[in-house]
């Protein structure tokens, strides 16, 4: 059992043992595994710009109550969107969740989003971001960055 930031405690999955992962790029700086651990650490960044996926290929299927995704930018101004969808054994990924929000250095920095779903028998749980969604050429240099991503 860990806490969340409000102190509840929570049982966190141990997500590095449990699911295979796949990133769509990554920072070797930065690598996912700091994301998805439960120590506070300097996240997951994309190796590439532009919208990224990480993926969790569960060994077994999970019942999954709770998604914690901490994202922070303290640099640039944008907007971001983020969209978490799941699949079941012989099912379809469907959408569970999206969020858009926009960062500002001089307000807004982090984005935090506390899911309750009730999601049962889930084998992949796949993480969207689109970390400019403005798609302007001038600001495509744009990376994702996770510093949390948590499942209970």
């Amino acid at each position: 059992m860990l806490e969340d930031r409000s102190g509840e405690e929570v049982a966190w999955l141990d997500v590095l043992r449990l699911a295979e992962i796949e990133v769509s790029s990554e920072d070797e700086l930065f690598p996912v595994t700091q994301a998805l651990g439960h120590a506070l650490t300097m996240g997951w960044r994309s190796a590439e710009p532009g919208p990224q996926v990480l993926r969790l290929l569960f060994r077994t299927p999970q019942r999954i109550s709770r998604v914690w995704i901490d994202i922070a930018d303290r640099v640039s101004e944008r907007s971001q969107e983020m969209s978490l969808w799941a699949k079941t054994a012989g099912g379809e990924m469907r959408e569970v969740a999206r969020q858009q929000f926009t960062f500002s250095p001089a307000g807004s920095t982090e984005e935090v989003e506390d899911f309750k779903v009730a999601l049962d028998g889930v084998t992949v749980l796949e993480l969207r971001l689109d970390p400019d969604r403005s798609h302007d050429p001038a600001d495509a240099q744009m990376f994702a960055v996770l510093k949390s991503f948590w499942i209970a």
